[in-house]
Protein backbone atom coordinates (compact mmCIF):
# COMPACT_ATOMS: atom_id res chain seq x y z
CA UNK A 1 0.00 0.00 0.00
CA UNK A 2 0.97 3.62 -0.42
CA UNK A 3 0.01 6.38 1.95
CA UNK A 4 -3.32 6.31 3.77
CA UNK A 5 -5.31 9.25 5.07
CA UNK A 6 -8.67 9.68 6.75
CA UNK A 7 -11.12 12.30 5.61
CA UNK A 8 -13.94 13.54 7.78
CA UNK A 9 -17.53 13.07 6.63
CA UNK A 10 -20.88 14.28 7.82
CA UNK A 11 -22.64 11.93 10.17
CA UNK A 12 -21.11 8.91 11.83
CA UNK A 13 -18.00 7.13 10.65
CA UNK A 14 -15.21 8.35 8.43
CA UNK A 15 -13.78 8.01 4.97
CA UNK A 16 -10.48 6.27 4.32
CA UNK A 17 -8.45 6.81 1.18
CA UNK A 18 -5.94 4.10 0.34
CA UNK A 19 -3.54 4.60 -2.51
CA UNK A 20 -2.35 1.30 -3.92
CA UNK A 21 1.29 0.82 -4.92
CA UNK A 22 1.84 2.07 -8.46
CA UNK A 23 2.62 -0.78 -10.84
CA UNK A 24 4.25 1.15 -13.64
CA UNK A 25 5.28 4.57 -14.92
CA UNK A 26 2.26 6.72 -15.70
CA UNK A 27 2.82 9.59 -18.13
CA UNK A 28 0.59 12.55 -17.33
CA UNK A 29 -1.53 14.30 -19.92
CA UNK A 30 -0.87 18.03 -19.54
CA UNK A 31 -3.93 20.23 -19.35
CA UNK A 32 -6.43 17.44 -18.81
CA UNK A 33 -9.03 18.63 -16.34
CA UNK A 34 -10.50 16.35 -13.71
CA UNK A 35 -14.17 15.75 -14.12
CA UNK A 36 -14.26 16.11 -17.91
CA UNK A 37 -15.19 13.14 -20.07
CA UNK A 38 -16.59 15.07 -23.01
CA UNK A 39 -13.38 15.55 -24.98
CA UNK A 40 -14.44 12.69 -27.28
CA UNK A 41 -10.94 11.22 -27.03
CA UNK A 42 -10.73 8.81 -29.92
CA UNK A 43 -9.74 5.21 -29.14
CA UNK A 44 -6.01 4.76 -28.84
CA UNK A 45 -4.31 2.94 -31.74
CA UNK A 46 -4.40 -0.82 -31.36
CA UNK A 47 -1.47 -2.31 -29.51
CA UNK A 48 -0.69 -5.83 -28.32
CA UNK A 49 -1.35 -6.19 -25.40
CA UNK A 50 -16.87 -9.14 1.09
CA UNK A 51 -16.88 -9.82 2.77
CA UNK A 52 -20.07 -11.37 1.49
CA UNK A 53 -22.27 -10.11 4.33
CA UNK A 54 -25.89 -9.39 3.66
CA UNK A 55 -26.38 -12.51 1.54
CA UNK A 56 -26.68 -15.77 3.43
CA UNK A 57 -28.06 -18.25 0.96
CA UNK A 58 -25.94 -20.39 -1.32
CA UNK A 59 -26.50 -19.39 -4.93
CA UNK A 60 -27.41 -21.77 -7.70
CA UNK A 61 -26.86 -21.18 -11.39
CA UNK A 62 -30.14 -21.37 -13.27
CA UNK A 63 -30.23 -24.58 -15.28
CA UNK A 64 -27.09 -23.85 -17.30
CA UNK A 65 -26.87 -27.46 -18.36
CA UNK A 66 -30.07 -27.04 -20.33
CA UNK A 67 -28.21 -24.96 -22.88
CA UNK A 68 -25.07 -27.09 -22.82
CA UNK A 69 -23.00 -24.34 -21.21
CA UNK A 70 -20.15 -24.87 -18.79
CA UNK A 71 -20.08 -21.45 -17.17
CA UNK A 72 -17.01 -22.30 -15.06
CA UNK A 73 -15.06 -23.23 -18.17
CA UNK A 74 -16.12 -20.00 -19.87
CA UNK A 75 -15.17 -17.92 -16.83
CA UNK A 76 -11.72 -19.56 -16.67
CA UNK A 77 -11.22 -18.89 -20.38
CA UNK A 78 -12.36 -15.29 -20.08
CA UNK A 79 -10.04 -14.66 -17.14
CA UNK A 80 -7.25 -15.59 -19.55
CA UNK A 81 -8.54 -12.83 -21.84
CA UNK A 82 -9.68 -15.34 -24.46
CA UNK A 83 -12.89 -14.80 -26.38
CA UNK A 84 -15.46 -17.57 -26.35
CA UNK A 85 -17.49 -18.81 -29.36
CA UNK A 86 -20.59 -16.97 -30.48
CA UNK A 87 -22.71 -19.86 -29.20
CA UNK A 88 -21.22 -19.38 -25.72
CA UNK A 89 -21.89 -15.64 -25.80
CA UNK A 90 -25.49 -16.28 -26.81
CA UNK A 91 -25.97 -18.83 -24.01
CA UNK A 92 -24.52 -16.47 -21.40
CA UNK A 93 -26.70 -13.58 -22.56
CA UNK A 94 -29.81 -15.75 -22.66
CA UNK A 95 -29.30 -16.78 -19.03
CA UNK A 96 -28.36 -13.25 -18.01
CA UNK A 97 -31.61 -11.99 -19.51
CA UNK A 98 -33.59 -14.38 -17.29
CA UNK A 99 -31.92 -12.82 -14.25
CA UNK A 100 -31.95 -9.17 -15.34
CA UNK A 101 -35.59 -9.16 -16.41
CA UNK A 102 -36.53 -9.89 -12.79
CA UNK A 103 -34.45 -7.00 -11.42
CA UNK A 104 -36.22 -3.66 -10.90
CA UNK A 105 -35.07 -0.35 -12.39
CA UNK A 106 -33.52 0.47 -8.99
CA UNK A 107 -31.86 -2.56 -7.42
CA UNK A 108 -31.59 -2.88 -3.63
CA UNK A 109 -28.00 -3.68 -2.62
CA UNK A 110 -26.84 -4.71 0.83
CA UNK A 111 -23.60 -3.60 2.46
CA UNK A 112 -20.78 -4.45 2.50
CA UNK A 113 -20.27 -3.82 -1.20
CA UNK A 114 -17.51 -2.56 -3.48
CA UNK A 115 -18.58 0.05 -6.04
CA UNK A 116 -16.80 0.26 -9.41
CA UNK A 117 -16.97 2.98 -12.05
CA UNK A 118 -16.25 2.90 -15.77
CA UNK A 119 -14.17 -0.01 -17.14
CA UNK A 120 -14.23 0.78 -20.89
CA UNK A 121 -12.76 -2.42 -22.23
CA UNK A 122 -9.53 -2.20 -20.22
CA UNK A 123 -9.39 -5.90 -19.36
CA UNK A 124 -6.03 -6.07 -17.59
CA UNK A 125 -6.99 -3.15 -15.41
CA UNK A 126 -10.25 -4.89 -14.52
CA UNK A 127 -8.22 -7.92 -13.42
CA UNK A 128 -6.14 -5.56 -11.28
CA UNK A 129 -9.44 -4.31 -9.85
CA UNK A 130 -10.45 -7.84 -8.81
CA UNK A 131 -7.03 -8.48 -7.30
CA UNK A 132 -7.38 -5.35 -5.17
CA UNK A 133 -11.08 -5.59 -4.34
CA UNK A 134 -11.30 -9.35 -3.90
CA UNK A 135 -12.78 -12.24 -5.82
CA UNK A 136 -16.43 -12.91 -6.59
CA UNK A 137 -18.26 -14.28 -4.58
CA UNK A 138 -16.13 -13.34 -1.57
CA UNK A 139 -16.68 -9.66 -2.36
CA UNK A 140 -20.00 -8.14 -3.36
CA UNK A 141 -19.67 -5.80 -6.36
CA UNK A 142 -21.76 -3.01 -7.81
CA UNK A 143 -20.65 -1.87 -11.28
CA UNK A 144 -21.98 1.49 -12.48
CA UNK A 145 -21.83 0.85 -16.24
CA UNK A 146 -19.65 1.68 -19.27
CA UNK A 147 -18.08 -1.75 -19.69
CA UNK A 148 -17.38 -1.30 -23.40
CA UNK A 149 -15.79 1.10 -25.92
CA UNK A 150 -12.46 2.93 -25.92
CA UNK A 151 -10.36 -0.02 -24.70
CA UNK A 152 -9.06 -3.01 -26.68
CA UNK A 153 -10.93 -5.79 -24.82
CA UNK A 154 -14.56 -4.74 -24.47
CA UNK A 155 -15.72 -8.19 -25.62
CA UNK A 156 -13.78 -10.00 -22.91
CA UNK A 157 -14.76 -7.47 -20.21
CA UNK A 158 -18.51 -7.58 -20.78
CA UNK A 159 -18.64 -11.34 -21.40
CA UNK A 160 -16.78 -12.05 -18.16
CA UNK A 161 -18.97 -9.72 -16.10
CA UNK A 162 -22.16 -11.30 -17.47
CA UNK A 163 -20.77 -14.81 -16.84
CA UNK A 164 -20.02 -13.84 -13.23
CA UNK A 165 -23.53 -12.41 -12.98
CA UNK A 166 -25.20 -15.67 -13.96
CA UNK A 167 -22.97 -17.71 -11.65
CA UNK A 168 -23.30 -15.34 -8.67
CA UNK A 169 -26.43 -13.27 -9.31
CA UNK A 170 -26.66 -11.96 -5.73
CA UNK A 171 -22.98 -11.04 -5.49
CA UNK A 172 -22.63 -8.77 -8.51
CA UNK A 173 -24.92 -5.99 -9.71
CA UNK A 174 -24.47 -4.55 -13.21
CA UNK A 175 -26.02 -1.19 -14.07
CA UNK A 176 -26.37 0.37 -17.51
CA UNK A 177 -24.05 3.13 -18.67
CA UNK A 178 -24.47 5.51 -21.57
CA UNK A 179 -22.05 3.35 -23.62
CA UNK A 180 -24.30 0.31 -23.29
CA UNK A 181 -26.09 1.57 -26.37
CA UNK A 182 -26.39 0.66 -30.05
CA UNK A 183 -25.69 4.20 -31.19
CA UNK A 184 -22.67 4.90 -29.00
CA UNK A 185 -20.96 1.53 -29.52
CA UNK A 186 -20.97 2.06 -33.28
CA UNK A 187 -18.86 5.20 -32.78
CA UNK A 188 -16.46 4.41 -29.95
CA UNK A 189 -15.08 0.99 -30.77
CA UNK A 190 -17.18 -1.92 -29.52
CA UNK A 191 -18.91 -2.54 -32.86
CA UNK A 192 -15.57 -2.59 -34.72
CA UNK A 193 -13.96 -4.80 -32.08
CA UNK A 194 -16.70 -7.42 -32.40
CA UNK A 195 -16.45 -7.33 -36.20
CA UNK A 196 -12.69 -7.83 -36.00
CA UNK A 197 -12.80 -10.66 -33.45
CA UNK A 198 -15.83 -12.58 -34.77
CA UNK A 199 -15.95 -11.65 -38.45
CA UNK A 200 -19.59 -10.55 -38.21
CA UNK A 201 -21.83 -8.35 -36.05
CA UNK A 202 -23.95 -11.11 -34.51
CA UNK A 203 -22.24 -10.88 -31.12
CA UNK A 204 -22.65 -7.10 -31.13
CA UNK A 205 -26.39 -7.56 -31.67
CA UNK A 206 -26.55 -10.13 -28.87
CA UNK A 207 -24.80 -7.81 -26.43
CA UNK A 208 -26.71 -4.66 -27.35
CA UNK A 209 -29.95 -6.60 -26.89
CA UNK A 210 -28.93 -7.66 -23.37
CA UNK A 211 -27.87 -4.09 -22.54
CA UNK A 212 -31.55 -3.11 -22.75
CA UNK A 213 -32.27 -5.25 -19.67
CA UNK A 214 -29.62 -3.74 -17.37
CA UNK A 215 -31.05 -1.84 -14.37
CA UNK A 216 -30.74 1.95 -14.27
CA UNK A 217 -29.73 2.51 -10.64
CA UNK A 218 -29.09 0.90 -7.26
CA UNK A 219 -29.72 1.83 -3.64
CA UNK A 220 -27.25 0.69 -1.00
CA UNK A 221 -29.02 0.22 2.35
CA UNK A 222 -31.55 2.95 1.44
CA UNK A 223 -28.91 5.67 1.93
CA UNK A 224 -26.50 5.63 -1.05
CA UNK A 225 -28.14 6.21 -4.44
CA UNK A 226 -25.93 4.81 -7.22
CA UNK A 227 -26.17 5.23 -10.98
CA UNK A 228 -24.03 5.86 -14.01
CA UNK A 229 -24.65 9.49 -14.90
CA UNK A 230 -26.81 11.68 -12.73
CA UNK A 231 -30.08 13.27 -11.79
CA UNK A 232 -32.94 14.40 -14.01
CA UNK A 233 -35.30 17.38 -13.80
CA UNK A 234 -38.07 14.91 -14.66
CA UNK A 235 -37.46 12.72 -11.61
CA UNK A 236 -38.08 14.07 -8.11
CA UNK A 237 -38.06 10.75 -6.30
CA UNK A 238 -36.51 7.32 -6.64
CA UNK A 239 -40.02 5.89 -6.92
CA UNK A 240 -40.43 7.77 -10.20
CA UNK A 241 -37.46 5.83 -11.63
CA UNK A 242 -39.36 2.59 -11.12
CA UNK A 243 -42.01 3.87 -13.53
CA UNK A 244 -39.59 4.11 -16.48
CA UNK A 245 -39.87 1.49 -19.24
CA UNK A 246 -36.19 0.62 -19.56
CA UNK A 247 -36.08 -2.28 -22.04
CA UNK A 248 -35.16 -0.37 -25.17
CA UNK A 249 -32.34 1.65 -26.70
CA UNK A 250 -31.11 4.60 -24.66
CA UNK A 251 -33.07 7.65 -25.86
CA UNK A 252 -31.27 10.92 -26.52
CA UNK A 253 -33.58 12.88 -24.22
CA UNK A 254 -35.90 12.29 -21.30
CA UNK A 255 -35.44 10.86 -17.78
CA UNK A 256 -33.77 7.59 -18.80
CA UNK A 257 -31.26 9.52 -20.89
CA UNK A 258 -30.56 11.91 -18.01
CA UNK A 259 -29.81 9.08 -15.56
CA UNK A 260 -27.08 7.83 -17.90
CA UNK A 261 -25.72 11.14 -19.23
CA UNK A 262 -26.02 13.97 -16.67
CA UNK A 263 -23.17 15.44 -14.61
CA UNK A 264 -22.84 17.43 -11.36
CA UNK A 265 -21.50 20.98 -11.67
CA UNK A 266 -19.93 22.69 -8.65
CA UNK A 267 -20.36 26.09 -10.27
CA UNK A 268 -23.99 25.78 -11.33
CA UNK A 269 -27.28 26.39 -9.58
CA UNK A 270 -30.37 24.50 -10.60
CA UNK A 271 -30.40 22.83 -14.00
CA UNK A 272 -28.40 23.72 -17.10
CA UNK A 273 -28.03 21.94 -20.41
CA UNK A 274 -25.00 19.64 -20.54
CA UNK A 275 -22.05 20.52 -22.73
CA UNK A 276 -22.16 16.91 -23.88
CA UNK A 277 -25.17 17.76 -26.01
CA UNK A 278 -27.52 15.49 -24.09
CA UNK A 279 -28.51 15.23 -20.46
CA UNK A 280 -28.13 18.02 -17.89
CA UNK A 281 -25.66 19.54 -15.47
CA UNK A 282 -27.05 20.13 -11.99
CA UNK A 283 -25.96 22.23 -9.05
CA UNK A 284 -25.45 21.45 -5.37
CA UNK A 285 -28.89 22.85 -4.56
CA UNK A 286 -30.45 20.09 -6.68
CA UNK A 287 -28.33 17.45 -4.95
CA UNK A 288 -29.47 18.72 -1.56
CA UNK A 289 -33.11 18.76 -2.60
CA UNK A 290 -33.01 15.24 -4.10
CA UNK A 291 -31.04 13.84 -1.19
CA UNK A 292 -33.38 15.27 1.45
CA UNK A 293 -36.53 14.31 -0.43
CA UNK A 294 -35.37 10.70 -0.73
CA UNK A 295 -33.66 10.30 2.67
CA UNK A 296 -30.19 9.81 1.19
CA UNK A 297 -26.67 10.30 2.54
CA UNK A 298 -24.82 10.23 -0.77
CA UNK A 299 -25.25 10.17 -4.54
CA UNK A 300 -22.67 7.84 -6.11
CA UNK A 301 -22.01 7.95 -9.86
CA UNK A 302 -19.38 7.31 -12.54
CA UNK A 303 -19.37 8.66 -16.12
CA UNK A 304 -16.54 11.20 -15.83
CA UNK A 305 -12.81 10.60 -15.87
CA UNK A 306 -11.31 12.16 -12.76
CA UNK A 307 -7.56 12.25 -12.28
CA UNK A 308 -7.52 10.80 -8.75
CA UNK A 309 -10.00 8.02 -9.56
CA UNK A 310 -12.67 9.59 -7.38
CA UNK A 311 -13.91 13.10 -6.75
CA UNK A 312 -16.27 14.39 -4.07
CA UNK A 313 -18.52 17.29 -5.09
CA UNK A 314 -21.48 19.36 -3.94
CA UNK A 315 -20.30 19.68 -0.34
CA UNK A 316 -19.80 15.92 0.03
CA UNK A 317 -23.22 15.07 -1.33
CA UNK A 318 -21.97 13.51 -4.60
CA UNK A 319 -19.00 11.30 -5.39
CA UNK A 320 -17.73 10.27 -8.82
CA UNK A 321 -15.95 6.90 -9.02
CA UNK A 322 -13.89 6.04 -12.12
CA UNK A 323 -12.24 2.61 -12.43
CA UNK A 324 -10.31 2.77 -15.73
CA UNK A 325 -6.73 3.82 -14.91
CA UNK A 326 -4.72 5.59 -17.61
CA UNK A 327 -7.98 6.00 -19.52
CA UNK A 328 -7.67 5.33 -23.25
CA UNK A 329 -4.09 4.18 -22.46
CA UNK A 330 -2.94 7.79 -22.42
CA UNK A 331 -4.67 10.00 -19.82
CA UNK A 332 -2.43 9.16 -16.84
CA UNK A 333 -5.29 9.10 -14.32
CA UNK A 334 -5.60 6.86 -11.32
CA UNK A 335 -8.56 4.52 -10.88
CA UNK A 336 -10.60 3.88 -7.75
CA UNK A 337 -12.92 1.44 -6.02
CA UNK A 338 -15.26 2.58 -3.28
CA UNK A 339 -15.82 0.09 -0.47
CA UNK A 340 -18.89 0.56 1.73
CA UNK A 341 -18.85 -1.46 4.93
CA UNK A 342 -21.69 -2.59 7.21
CA UNK A 343 -21.50 0.71 9.10
CA UNK A 344 -21.79 2.62 5.81
CA UNK A 345 -18.23 3.92 6.12
CA UNK A 346 -16.64 4.56 2.75
CA UNK A 347 -13.09 3.56 1.80
CA UNK A 348 -11.59 4.71 -1.50
CA UNK A 349 -8.99 2.33 -2.93
CA UNK A 350 -6.94 4.11 -5.56
CA UNK A 351 -4.86 2.12 -8.02
CA UNK A 352 -2.75 2.59 -11.13
CA UNK A 353 -2.85 0.76 -14.43
CA UNK A 354 -1.82 -2.89 -14.48
CA UNK A 355 1.90 -3.44 -14.79
CA UNK A 356 3.48 -3.78 -18.21
CA UNK A 357 4.58 -7.31 -17.29
CA UNK A 358 1.01 -8.33 -16.50
CA UNK A 359 -0.24 -6.88 -19.78
CA UNK A 360 2.36 -8.70 -21.83
CA UNK A 361 2.04 -12.06 -20.08
CA UNK A 362 -1.70 -12.08 -19.54
CA UNK A 363 -1.02 -13.91 -16.25
CA UNK A 364 -3.98 -14.02 -13.90
CA UNK A 365 -4.14 -15.26 -10.34
CA UNK A 366 -5.89 -18.66 -10.60
CA UNK A 367 -7.96 -17.87 -7.51
CA UNK A 368 -9.81 -15.14 -9.42
CA UNK A 369 -11.39 -17.69 -11.72
CA UNK A 370 -12.92 -19.50 -8.77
Amino acid sequence: FGRTRREGRKGSGFVVVIQMQASGDMPRMPGLQAGVDSFDISPAPSSPQASAGGVVREEKVRDLGAVGMDVDEHIAQLFRCEIIPESGVRAICDKAREILIDEPNVVTVRAPVTVCGDIHGQFNDMIELFQIGGVVPDTNYLFLGDYVDRGHHSVEVVTLLLALKIKHPQRITLLRGNHESRQITQVYGFYDEVLKKYGNVNVWKIFTDIFDYLPLAALIEETHFCLHGGLSPSLDTIDHIHEIERVHEVPMMGPMCDLLWSDPDDWAEGWTRSQRGTGFAWGSDISKQFRQQNGLDMIVRAHQMVMNGYEVAHEEQVVTVFSAPNYCYRCGNKACLMEVNECMERTYLQFDRASTAARQSGDVDDSLAG
